[in-house]
């Protein structure tokens, strides 16, 4: 495989970890360059690691995975972009209600965002790459470097997931719940845009 295949491949495998982390930079309170790193950490470790899996476990079970990756991917991105939007907008009623009654919600502000934990990150990291695994295969079909293949794999989704991030993140300030709920809309756009491609190709 040649260097040009596998930076085709590569951008491929990050497009969606970019989009969520546009979305994660969105929903996040924290600074845009630790949102930047944290989603570039985790979406390019498992964006390495999956395609590693997909190379060791061999054709059999990875075709399997592959045959409901979509389904996977779908669920778990409509049930995050739900579960943000469900907690921006009882943020922005909280928000609301606190405004009326004379409340100060700046420290609440500060303390409401929780989106990078590793509990939360995983999920995503997950639900991200799962075709990945199935990219492995073609690594093995064609007797690439496995090592060189999922480093760069794994670079390039590093940067395009901090790029993606840092951006969102720079919007969030000014945006904040609103942005939110914009996030997880894109969340469950993706998932149907997911499942949609599956059922088409």
């Amino acid at each position: 495989m040649s260097v040009g295949e596998l930076f085709i491949m590569a951008v491929a495998l990050a497009m969606d970890a970019f989009a969520v982390s546009v979305c994660k930079g969105l929903a996040s309170s924290e600074k845009y360059l630790k949102t930047g790193l944290v989603c570039g950490l985790w979406f390019g470790s498992f964006q390495a690691l999956m395609p590693f899996l997909g190379w060791l476990l061999g054709s059999t079970v990875a075709e399997y995975v592959r045959g409901y990756s979509a389904y996977i991917a779908f669920a778990l991105l409509m049930f995050l972009g739900i579960k943000m939007i469900a907690s921006a907008a009882k943020e922005l009623a909280e928000t609301k209600k606190a405004l009326a009654e004379g409340i100060d919600i700046s420290r609440q502000s500060a303390e409401r965002n929780t989106s990078l934990a590793a509990s939360v990150m995983i999920v995503f990291a997950v639900a991200t790459s799962i075709d990945a695994l199935a990219a492995g295969l073609s690594l093995a079909a064609v007797n690439a470097d496995i090592a060189i293949a999922v480093s760069f794999i794994g670079t390039v989704a590093f940067l395009f997931s901090f790029v993606g991030a840092a951006v969102g993140a720079r919007i969030g300030e000014r945006a904040g719940a609103k942005a939110e709920i914009a996030g997880g809309a894109i969340l469950c756009i993706l998932g149907i845009k997911i499942l949609a491609e599956y059922f088409l190709r």
